[in-house]
């Protein structure tokens, strides 16, 4: 796993109106976590955003160095990211110190790779049940993703959490019965019954006797 750097300022004001001023100023709030106590800081929006791009799996492994502060930078993981739901833009960050020494828990994207030979041959849907796993390794031993090969599912088969193969290093917690991809049997459209038909009218010829026995009748009357 790469491990990237990044530059934060340490910041005495807190709250909502804080975190937005520090914006209009240019700059994204967080918060590092793992000291005695949470540290508020600041850093600068487009370093983030410049890290995060193209960053295929779920963690993010950063060394912190403090502009206003000497020392070695630390090695934190990005805990959560925070964006605006309607510009999209991020907004905060929160960031765990980590020791690199120290073994950490951590969730790891699954990916699917090849065609499913019920995809292909049976025209039934792969399903991803299990989208990532929990898996404990030193922090430099993250691994992006773990790929699980599905290309010999049929419809009914099932790939569970004891078919990834990690990487050395790294030991899944997940229970290994998890079901992790399947294939369903393709979606049926039910056929709508046919409309039941109209009831045939009435012949003419019948309407022509009807309205003869009715001028007879009438003649009668008179």
């Amino acid at each position: 796993m790469d491990i990237r750097e990044i530059t934060v300022i340490t910041r005495d004001a807190v709250g909502k109106e804080a975190a937005k001023r520090l914006r209009r100023e240019g700059r994204l709030p967080g918060v590092l976590y793992g000291g005695e106590a949470p540290l508020p800081v600041s850093l600068n929006p487009r370093d983030m955003q410049k890290l995060l791009h193209g960053h295929g799996g779920g963690n993010v492994l950063l060394n912190v160095r403090f502009e206003d502060r000497p020392g070695e930078p630390r090695p934190v993981l990005i805990r959560a990211l925070q964006f605006d739901p309607v510009t999209e833009r991020l907004i905060h960050v929160d960031l765990q110190e980590i020791s690199m020494d120290r073994e950490i828990t951590v969730r790891v994207p699954i990916h699917a790779v090849g065609e499913a030979a019920g995809v292909k041959e049976q025209s039934g849907i792969l399903a991803l049940i299990l989208r990532e796993v929990e898996a404990a390794c030193l922090p430099h031993l993250i691994p992006d993703r773990l790929d699980v090969d599905v290309s010999a599912l049929r419809i009914g088969d099932v790939l569970t959490v004891s078919s990834l193969t990690p990487p050395a290093g790294v030991r899944l917690l997940g229970d290994p019965a998890q079901a992790v991809a399947t294939v369903a049997p393709p979606t049926v459209e039910e056929v709508a019954a046919p409309a039941a038909a109209a009831a045939p009218a009435e012949p003419e010829v019948i309407s022509e006797k009807k309205a003869e026995a009715r001028e007879k009748e009438e003649k009668k009357e008179e």
